[in-house]
Protein backbone atom coordinates (compact mmCIF):
# COMPACT_ATOMS: atom_id res chain seq x y z
CA UNK A 1 0.00 0.00 0.00
CA UNK A 2 1.42 3.21 -1.24
CA UNK A 3 2.31 5.84 1.95
CA UNK A 4 0.18 9.15 1.91
CA UNK A 5 1.76 12.32 1.67
CA UNK A 6 0.93 15.54 1.53
CA UNK A 7 3.37 18.48 0.06
CA UNK A 8 3.19 22.54 -0.09
CA UNK A 9 4.74 24.24 -3.10
CA UNK A 10 5.32 28.06 -1.93
CA UNK A 11 5.62 30.50 -3.80
CA UNK A 12 5.86 34.62 -4.02
CA UNK A 13 7.69 37.05 -6.33
CA UNK A 14 8.86 34.52 -8.80
CA UNK A 15 10.56 32.00 -6.68
CA UNK A 16 9.59 28.54 -5.35
CA UNK A 17 10.00 27.73 -1.40
CA UNK A 18 12.04 24.31 -1.36
CA UNK A 19 14.03 22.56 2.05
CA UNK A 20 17.44 21.12 1.35
CA UNK A 21 17.24 17.36 3.13
CA UNK A 22 20.41 16.32 5.64
CA UNK A 23 22.66 14.50 3.53
CA UNK A 24 22.52 11.41 6.40
CA UNK A 25 18.71 10.85 5.61
CA UNK A 26 17.60 7.90 5.04
CA UNK A 27 15.19 8.52 2.05
CA UNK A 28 16.10 10.88 -0.71
CA UNK A 29 19.38 12.23 1.22
CA UNK A 30 20.67 15.84 -0.09
CA UNK A 31 18.45 17.01 -2.00
CA UNK A 32 15.86 19.93 -2.66
CA UNK A 33 12.26 18.76 -1.62
CA UNK A 34 8.90 20.39 -1.04
CA UNK A 35 7.47 20.93 2.41
CA UNK A 36 5.49 18.72 3.60
CA UNK A 37 5.35 14.99 4.90
CA UNK A 38 3.26 11.74 6.06
CA UNK A 39 -0.88 11.79 6.21
CA UNK A 40 -1.76 10.63 9.57
CA UNK A 41 -4.18 8.34 9.98
CA UNK A 42 -7.80 9.93 10.06
CA UNK A 43 -6.20 12.81 8.57
CA UNK A 44 -7.34 14.49 5.04
CA UNK A 45 -4.57 15.54 2.63
CA UNK A 46 -5.95 19.32 3.20
CA UNK A 47 -5.03 18.46 7.40
CA UNK A 48 -2.28 17.11 6.73
CA UNK A 49 -0.81 20.14 4.31
CA UNK A 50 -1.85 22.78 7.02
CA UNK A 51 0.29 20.75 10.08
CA UNK A 52 2.95 19.91 8.16
CA UNK A 53 3.41 23.25 7.49
CA UNK A 54 3.30 24.51 10.90
CA UNK A 55 5.77 21.92 11.79
CA UNK A 56 8.33 22.19 9.42
CA UNK A 57 8.71 26.09 8.71
CA UNK A 58 6.18 27.38 11.58
CA UNK A 59 3.52 29.15 8.92
CA UNK A 60 -0.50 28.95 8.43
CA UNK A 61 -1.73 28.46 5.38
CA UNK A 62 -4.40 30.63 4.35
CA UNK A 63 -5.40 29.96 0.39
CA UNK A 64 -4.27 26.54 -0.86
CA UNK A 65 -5.36 24.70 -4.00
CA UNK A 66 -4.72 21.06 -5.25
CA UNK A 67 -1.95 20.58 -8.05
CA UNK A 68 -1.81 17.77 -10.17
CA UNK A 69 1.88 16.43 -9.19
CA UNK A 70 2.43 12.90 -9.12
CA UNK A 71 5.89 10.95 -8.15
CA UNK A 72 8.14 8.93 -10.27
CA UNK A 73 8.21 6.76 -6.68
CA UNK A 74 5.11 4.01 -6.69
CA UNK A 75 5.27 3.74 -3.07
CA UNK A 76 3.96 7.33 -2.45
CA UNK A 77 0.47 8.87 -2.49
CA UNK A 78 1.26 12.04 -3.43
CA UNK A 79 -1.43 15.36 -2.46
CA UNK A 80 0.46 18.19 -3.73
CA UNK A 81 -1.11 21.85 -3.12
CA UNK A 82 -0.08 25.05 -4.14
CA UNK A 83 -0.27 28.09 -1.31
CA UNK A 84 0.21 31.37 -2.44
CA UNK A 85 -0.84 33.16 0.74
CA UNK A 86 -0.21 32.04 4.46
CA UNK A 87 0.36 34.15 8.01
CA UNK A 88 3.88 34.19 9.22
CA UNK A 89 7.55 34.38 7.87
CA UNK A 90 8.61 30.60 6.91
CA UNK A 91 11.96 29.63 8.52
CA UNK A 92 13.33 26.28 9.20
CA UNK A 93 11.14 24.89 12.59
CA UNK A 94 12.16 21.11 12.00
CA UNK A 95 15.92 20.98 11.49
CA UNK A 96 15.66 17.64 11.80
CA UNK A 97 14.05 17.60 8.96
CA UNK A 98 16.06 19.90 6.73
CA UNK A 99 19.27 21.45 7.04
CA UNK A 100 18.07 24.51 4.41
CA UNK A 101 15.09 26.17 3.26
CA UNK A 102 15.86 28.66 0.26
CA UNK A 103 13.79 30.33 -2.33
CA UNK A 104 14.57 29.55 -6.20
CA UNK A 105 13.63 31.19 -9.16
CA UNK A 106 12.53 28.74 -12.05
CA UNK A 107 15.39 29.05 -13.76
CA UNK A 108 17.27 27.97 -10.75
CA UNK A 109 14.97 24.55 -9.81
CA UNK A 110 16.19 23.46 -13.45
CA UNK A 111 19.62 23.51 -12.18
CA UNK A 112 18.82 22.02 -8.26
CA UNK A 113 18.99 18.00 -7.79
CA UNK A 114 15.35 17.44 -6.25
CA UNK A 115 13.78 14.65 -4.31
CA UNK A 116 11.95 13.57 -7.66
CA UNK A 117 12.86 15.32 -10.79
CA UNK A 118 9.67 14.57 -11.73
CA UNK A 119 8.37 17.54 -10.65
CA UNK A 120 10.76 20.12 -11.90
CA UNK A 121 8.56 21.43 -14.98
CA UNK A 122 4.94 22.01 -12.57
CA UNK A 123 7.32 23.98 -9.81
CA UNK A 124 9.14 26.16 -12.60
CA UNK A 125 5.74 26.69 -13.96
CA UNK A 126 4.60 27.41 -10.41
CA UNK A 127 7.67 29.71 -9.37
CA UNK A 128 6.93 31.78 -12.90
CA UNK A 129 3.02 32.25 -12.01
CA UNK A 130 3.62 34.23 -9.02
CA UNK A 131 5.55 37.20 -10.50
CA UNK A 132 2.57 39.20 -10.56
Amino acid sequence: MPIAIAVAVFVRDGRALLGHRHRDRRWYPDCWDLIGGHIEPGETPEEAVRRECREEIGVEIQEFRKLPMTVSDPNLDLSAFLVKQWHGEPTNTAPDDHDDLAWFTADEIGHLTLADPSGRALLQAAARSSTN
